[in-house]
């Protein structure tokens, strides 16, 4: 019938915990201001918490690989911008 007890204890305990952060963690992470995070993830609905604890957002590592990519594109379009009025 399966494993004894202790060893689907073990197993279970070698499983990783998910690390969720907050955005003030996100935007420390990234080196970035909290303002640009926040905004990010206030205008990109496909951006969802992993989880919430009370009025936290939380965000798994999938959701910093997106918000880093949102904020590439931004700057990259500022760029452009900015590269087009001085031609």
């Amino acid at each position: 019938m399966g494993l004894p007890v202790d060893a689907r204890y073990r197993m279970m305990a070698i499983r990783a915990v998910p690390t969720l952060t907050t955005p003030g963690v996100l935007a420390a992470a990234l080196e970035e201001p909290l303002h640009r995070v926040v905004y990010v993830l206030r205008t990109r609905p496909h951006i969802r918490p992993a989880a919430r604890a009370g009025r936290l957002r939380l965000y798994d590592r999938d959701a910093i690989a997106l918000i880093r990519h949102e904020l590439n594109a931004i700057d990259a379009r500022a760029t452009r911008r900015k590269g087009a009025e001085h031609e």
